[in-house]
């Protein structure tokens, strides 16, 4: 199957499992406290419905814009902006009949199905799949090194030991934990067999990112495809498993890692390829995508280690696995708010991109967790017409025993519905400039 086709079903899957849970955290607490609840939407239902079906007060149904889902809650000021309901009196089955209290336990619902999810998530994968790590005597080659990392007194075939002076489990790990970890030093094992612990700038992430490394560490793996991605480049120009390259673009390749720089500068350009089979030398044409990917996968060299866990490890493991999840997420979030950061927002295109090319349960329940806990994060930031905004005022009620009016809270409401649409075609926008021009 086509790699964007199961791109789309898994994020359209992941997306309708998510959105409608959401949507349940927010369902589930009015009806408890019996509060009608007029509309459960999956995607909006912008002038027509796919389908629609009435039980009780609550109208089931499914949109055909998938950028979300909604409940609609008799008596709330939200994005249907129903003027006609809140000028009337209000009734004792509506949401701002409720104590605030329990509209806080409401709109705080959906935030909290999405980050229980993915903790209970991480916690299933823990169990099911356990977590693969690479040890630095599992890779005797060790890591090439990007110049300037080389100033700090790192060198090509270093081995990572120890992270501050721990030992550092996952040597893979290394270069997600520069960029959002706080790393004051890391001891290595040089290719001449002596040891060094060497010390890293404190803002280290920061400098990686205006400099736009993020790879600083890359296994040294020799050129040799495990496979191949239907589609992409390497399966048009006839490649296959086990094949070695030689050079590109008639520049010489000794180790995988030299073939990406090559790629991207030649994206969208047909190149020469030479690569060895069976012992006998071949040629081929081949075009970089415009992402600059030839749609190799490469072959380990080294053996990949897995760890399983049994029901009551899986739980600790899990849950510290999501606090990491979250806290590396909320930590670079202020990369967005750069010049660099707002030009690398991605829509839907980019999400998708986070799934695996060919099916893979792992990889899906792994990237469904990831954004279950970016939708709670997001959700509850304080903008109107987001979770965060309901709440930031309801807090606002409780601490001042006032309501904000309710021509204050339909501008507000107006407001943060305007400033959300703009991001998203802001951000699906560059999605779009990506696949045209880079």
């Amino acid at each position: 199957m086509d790699p964007f086709l199961v791109k789309a079903i898994q994020l359209i899957l992941s997306l309708s499992f998510l959105i409608v849970l959401h949507e349940l955290g927010h369902f589930v607490p009015a009806k408890l406290f019996k509060t009608r609840v007029e509309k459960f939407f999956l995607f909006f239902d912008v002038k027509f419905a796919l389908f629609k079906k009435k039980i009780g007060d609550t109208v089931y149904g499914i949109g055909w814009l998938p950028l979300g889902g909604y409940v609609k809650i008799s008596g709330m000021i939200d994005e249907s902006m129903d003027k006609e309901q809140m000028a009337l009196p209000p009734k004792e089955w509506e949401f701002r009949s409720k104590p605030a209290w329990q509209r806080l336990i409401i709109m705080l619902g959906g935030v909290t199905v999405n980050l229980v999810l993915g903790f209970l998530i991480y916690m299933m994968i823990m169990f099911v799949w356990g977590t693969a790590y690479v040890g630095p005597d599992d890779m005797p080659e060790g890591f090439a090194v990007v110049d300037s990392f080389e100033e700090y007194g790192f060198e090509d075939g270093d081995r990572i030991l120890e992270v501050n002076g721990k030992e550092f489990e996952n040597s893979l790990d290394i270069n997600k934990h520069l960029f959002m970890r706080d790393v004051e030093n890391i001891t290595v094992l040089h290719q001449d067999g002596t040891e060094e612990t060497i010390s890293v700038p404190e803002e280290i992430g920061t400098q990686m990112f205006e400099q736009g490394i993020m790879q600083p560490f890359v296994p040294i793996m020799a050129p040799v495809l495990d496979s191949v991605q239907p589609g992409l480049a390497a399966e048009k120009a006839g490649l296959k498993k086990g094949d070695k390259v030689i050079s590109l673009n008639d520049i010489e390749i000794g180790y995988y890692h030299e073939l990406a720089p090559v790629s991207v500068e030649n994206k969208g350009k047909e190149v020469s390829l030479v690569y060895e089979r069976d012992g006998k030398i071949k040629s081929t044409s081949i075009t970089p995508n415009e992402e600059g990917r030839l749609g190799f996968v490469k072959n380990y060299e080294f053996d990949i280690q897995r760890k399983s866990y049994n029901f009551l490890q899986s739980i600790s493991k899990g849950f510290d696995y999501g606090y990491w999840t979250l806290r590396d997420y909320v930590y670079q979030f202020k990369y967005v708010f750069t010049k660099k950061g707002a030009s690398q927002l991605g829509g839907f295109g980019a999400i998708g991109g986070l799934f695996p090319d060919t099916w893979n349960w792992a990889g899906f329940w792994h990237t469904t967790a990831l954004l279950s806990i970016i939708l709670a994060f997001m959700n509850i930031l304080p903008i109107p017409a987001l979770d965060g905004g309901h709440v930031m005022f309801l807090l606002y009620e409780m601490v001042t025993g006032r309501k904000p009016n309710d021509k204050f809270m339909e501008v507000a409401q107006m407001v943060g519905f305007f400033l959300l649409i703009a991001l998203v075609l802001y951000a699906n926008g560059n999605d779009i400039y990506r696949w045209l021009f880079e």
